[in-house]
């Protein structure tokens, strides 16, 4: 058996990280995290099958693989790019199988999109679905209802992995967590009396890394203490791990924030070379973590706690939310002030977003203040499906987008730093790259994130920079370069006046069009405009005749200009196409490959083994025309 796994593509969020991808790191890397599921799905499958693994992230799908099963998997913000590469395989005649977080939470979702679905933790049904495509009895849904015990969990393939393109590889030591947050799908999914691997099968997978020189681990576990005592034996563990293999890795993971009330763990964490954890704070406001039931954040003061765990030297990346019933206008500045105080860079926040078969979901649906036909699988965007209890949808919305902007000015991004190197004094992070590369990326740093910025952020930059510690100098590096990454999202993706960059929009098609006249006239192209109400427009450019290698060829200028010039994406519709316009058109897309992630491309199914087009760059529309 030939089986194909694919992770899809992420859509662009803060995640990303897309402008010190594109600008600081190692060229080789192109996004941060691999596809641990599909690795460890690849274990599970028999021994004699060829097994390949595509993350979309870092390299282009095969539009016709040799396999005779194709499984995809996906996270919920995933889900539109999953549903589409489902149905473009069945379509092809392919057998596929849906699985993933999405699938797990909603597997009425994929009724029509998949032969089988793979709905719950892997371990089991997995194996049972191998066997039944063997005998030709496979089933629709595979669920699982038991408890699945990670011992049984096998190392995973991360020989079929890419791992030099990633920032960090992940492992996984448990599942589960013991709190009751009541936005949160953790629960729902994997219970709330956390299970782990044994201590000897993270050594394992250790080992596995080590050999293949990976540096950077992040353990992606729900919540890494929710079982304090075997978390506090792991990490024990892991301390004595480090000591006999000359600290090979930086760790990293998910904790929640009562880390800080235990020095013990504290302290072991420090010893096991933890350089950071990322937190649920959601809120600085107590009553809107009693509304959620985050009672576990309400035990000690927040700033105080995140100030104890960087005294150990460890960093603290977090997530926040607003929207919650408690909060008001009030509440944006009552963000603002905490995460400027605590000094948190990498400050993710979120709107309140009721996720399918969360307690928050059902009883919002049962008020009747669910907006049903809003996305409600992606909290980083201007929408929310949840509507406001004490401030207007609209106010919701805009405090959000002026809190980001606030809290990523030149400024902001100097405060937080120094606030933060005032209880981080001796930090665990260090740049794991050799000192080639460490130079290399300084200067990178220093003209396109400083210089680039202006003599404002020249002077902000300076006022941060820790000239007696030197120690602290890749934390205030790093600080500013995921500043200065979450501002370049900001600034594409929260635009403020979207009637006044579509204007000028409105001016480049003009030029555009004049530069294409010849090709209008003879009716070998169409151009059009298409306006979204608070979105960037599309420009859509359709090849519906023969183009010549002028066309390409000065078509790459102005298109370049178009999309350094303002916020719209480009829809390229490839409806006619000839052999011996491959070249040129490739040139074309090469020279605008550095926009690609706002560059959609659709090709008619007749012409799409003339035209390569890479996924991983640009987005390839799937959806026959």
């Amino acid at each position: 058996m030939k089986l194909l796994l694919i992770n899809p593509k992420f859509t662009e969020s803060f995640w990303s990280f897309k402008w010190a991808v594109d600008n600081i790191m190692p060229s080789e890397i192109r996004t941060i995290n691999p596809p641990l599921g599909l690795a460890t799905v690849a274990a599970l499958s028999p021994r004699d099958w060829e097994i390949e693994i595509v993350d979309e992230n870092i390299e282009t799908i095969p539009l016709e693989p040799d396999a005779d099963i194709i499984g995809i998997c996906g996270m919920a913000i995933q889900f539109n790019r999953q549903k589409e590469l489902l149905t473009f395989y069945r379509n092809q005649g392919y057998f596929v199988v849906a699985g993933g977080s999405f699938a797990s939470l909603c597997p009425e979702e994929y009724e029509n999109l998949a032969d089988s679905i793979i709905s719950g933790e892997a371990e089991y049904i997995w194996k049972q679905f191998c066997r039944d495509f063997e005998d030709g009895n496979h089933k629709n849904l595979y669920q699982e209802t038991g408890v699945v015990s990670l011992e049984d969990s096998p190392i995973p393939r991360f020989d079929l992995l890419k791992l030099d393109k990633y920032q960090a590889v992940s492992l996984q030591f448990s599942r589960g967590c013991p709190f009751r947050c009541e936005f949160c799908d953790i629960i729902i999914m994997f219970g709330r009396k956390p299970r782990t691997k044994s201590f000897e099968q993270v050594g394992r997978e250790l080992d596995e890394l080590r050999r293949s020189n990976v540096k950077n681990v992040f353990f992606v576990d729900d919540n890494f203490i929710g079982n304090k005592p075997v978390a506090t034996k792991l990490t024990a563990y892991l301390r004595d791990y480090q000591k006999a293999h000359d600290y090979s890795f930086l760790f990293g993971t998910e904790t929640s924030l009562n880390l800080a009330q235990d020095e013990k763990l504290l302290r072991l964490f420090r010893e096991a070379n933890f350089g950071w954890i990322f937190t649920g704070i959601e809120s600085p406001d107590e009553d809107s973590l009693k509304e959620t039931l985050k009672f576990q954040n309400t035990r000690a003061d927040i700033l105080t706690s995140v100030r104890k765990i960087y005294s150990y030297g460890i960093e603290v990346l977090a997530g926040f939310i607003i929207g919650f019933d408690n909060d008001t206008i009030k509440s944006f500045d009552l963000q603002y002030n905490f995460i400027r105080k605590s000094g948190i860079q990498a400050s993710m926040i979120g709107l309140l977003m009721a996720i399918p078969k969360t307690p928050l979901y059902e009883r919002l649906e049962k008020d009747g203040r669910l907006i049903h036909e809003s996305d409600k699988i992606d909290n980083t965007k201007l929408s929310t499906n949840v509507v406001p209890k004490q401030m207007s949808y609209d106010e919701l919305v805009n405090g959000y987008r002026d809190l980001f902007y606030r809290l990523l000015d030149d400024r902001a991004i100097a405060d937080k730093i120094k606030n933060k190197i005032l209880f981080l004094k001796d930090p665990l992070y260090r740049n794991q790259y050799p000192i080639s590369y460490q130079l290399g990326a300084l200067a990178k740093f220093i003209v396109r994130g400083v210089i680039a910025g202006g003599p404002s952020r020249i002077y902000h930059f300076i006022r941060s920079f820790p000239f007696t510690h030197p120690n602290q100098i890749p934390v205030v590096i790093q600080d500013w370069v995921i500043g200065i990454s979450m501002k370049d999202y900001v600034d594409r993706h929260f635009i403020r006046e979207f009637d006044k960059a579509n204007s000028l929009t409105d001016t480049y098609k003009g030029l555009l069009e004049k530069a294409f006249q010849r090709y209008l006239n003879h009716g070998a192209l169409e151009v059009s405009l298409d306006k979204v109400k608070n979105a960037a427009s599309i420009l859509s450019i359709s090849m519906t005749g023969w183009l010549d290698r002028e066309f390409f060829v000065g078509a790459a200028p102005h298109l370049e200009k178009f999309l350094q010039n303002t916020t719209s994406s480009i829809t390229l519709n490839i409806e006619d196409f000839h052999e011996t316009q491959r070249q040129h058109l490739n040139g074309l897309l090469k020279r605008l490959s550095r926009y690609g992630d706002r560059i959609h491309i659709a090709v008619h199914e007749k012409f799409r083994h003339m035209v390569d087009v890479d996924s991983s760059i640009f987005n390839l529309v799937l959806e026959d025309k």
